[in-house]
């Protein structure tokens, strides 16, 4: 995959703190001016999509990490009237919303924005906050809760093209149930759906357009991608694979890794453990990854340093790890998007041209 085009997208500080859980990280308040600025700047500098996550409860810690956060969908059609032409990517949870109500949200989202809405499928994520609000089935375990989102999906499908919808299934019961407007997006609105395990992989590859993977390192996510790539041919169709990646730039590279080792040594311990919790892991577990990529600040694969080291970082990524796309998280949205616009993003569209 050296050569051919990738996509460049934002992942919008929609919670507060962002995706660095220090202490000593540039304010992100989780507000609505943020998130609009942050939308803007994108959309002028070329990046291919914008995108924001749904969450309904934080992981404490002195920071209170995620603990204010915006509604993804309602919150994208604001963005939809300051955009032009980036997709708007908005977040739902199989296990809150009625898939007619989601059918009709992202319909919805999708006439705001002129065809721009896209929808990222979330079948299960931390316990918590949906146990706060009695939203949490026991019964349902990892595979359980994709199959439910297969019905669930299926019917946001048949609902933005069929007439009316009738449908039996396990989880979902439909008697004639109707949906209109249509979506403005041919043949629909863009999906995608995040997970590392086969079978959220092969609930991926067929019900989305694209997977958000996330492994241990570079060579983890190169296998995952390979993974949702061969059951992609397995199924005779194909999937874009996509990850996170946080950028830090600095006039020097020393000086970058100054400022990542000052936001690494404020990171909320406090938070750390709330997520691992929430997440169902324990929180002293030493070799659990996602422990020691959080106990470390940051959340995602990084690019750090000048921007034309990050530029070689973020190059290196998508080629060696063999994807079609990369999803940026800045410390400060306005710095970093209006330096990746002029410093960064020029480069690498010239070597995925």
């Amino acid at each position: 995959m050296k050569n051919g085009k990738r996509e460049f997208g934002v992942f919008l500080p929609i919670a507060n703190g962002g995706w660095i859980i220090s202490e000593n990280a540039p304010t992100l308040d989780g507000s609505y001016r943020q998130n609009r600025e942050a939308a803007i700047l994108a959309d002028e500098i070329g990046l291919d999509f914008i995108m924001s996550m749904g969450k309904w409860r934080g992981f404490g810690g002195k920071t209170d990490h995620w603990g204010t956060t915006l509604e993804s969908v309602t919150m994208m059609a604001g963005i939809a009237e300051v955009t032009k032409k980036a997709k708007l990517i908005a977040t739902v949870h199989t296990l809150l919303q009625n898939p007619a109500v989601a059918a009709k949200m992202i319909a919805t989202l999708d006439q705001i924005s002129g065809g721009r809405a896209g929808l990222n499928i979330v079948s299960g994520s931390f316990k918590d906050e949906f146990d706060q609000m009695g939203a949490w089935d026991d019964t349902l375990n990892h595979d359980d809760r994709y199959e439910y989102a297969e019905e669930w999906t299926t019917l946001v499908r048949r609902l933005w093209s069929e007439e009316s919808v009738s449908f039996d299934g396990k989880f979902f019961q439909f008697k004639e149930c109707v949906s209109e407007p249509k979506p403005v997006s041919k043949p629909r609105p863009y999906m995608i759906c995040a997970g590392n395990s086969e079978r959220g992989l092969r609930f991926t590859v067929r019900n989305t357009d694209a997977c958000f993977i996330g492994g241990r390192d570079l060579a983890d996510t190169r296998e995952i991608s390979r993974l949702a790539k061969r059951i992609a041919a397995e199924y005779e169709t194909s999937i874009k694979s996509f990850c996170m990646c946080t950028v830090i730039t600095a006039e020097t590279d020393s000086d970058a890794q100054a400022l990542a080792n000052y936001y690494r040594a404020g990171v909320d311990e406090g938070a750390v453990k709330g997520m691992m919790r929430s997440y169902g892991i324990d929180p002293d577990g030493r070799d659990n990854p996602m422990v020691v990529r959080a106990r470390n600040a940051f959340m995602t694969q990084t690019a750090i340093g000048t921007p034309e080291t990050c530029r070689r970082e973020i190059e290196k990524l998508l080629v060696e790890g063999e994807l079609d796309g990369v999803m940026l998280i800045f410390p400060d949205y306005v710095e970093g998007l209006t330096t990746f616009g002029k410093e960064i993003l020029p480069a690498l569209k010239g070597v995925f041209a």
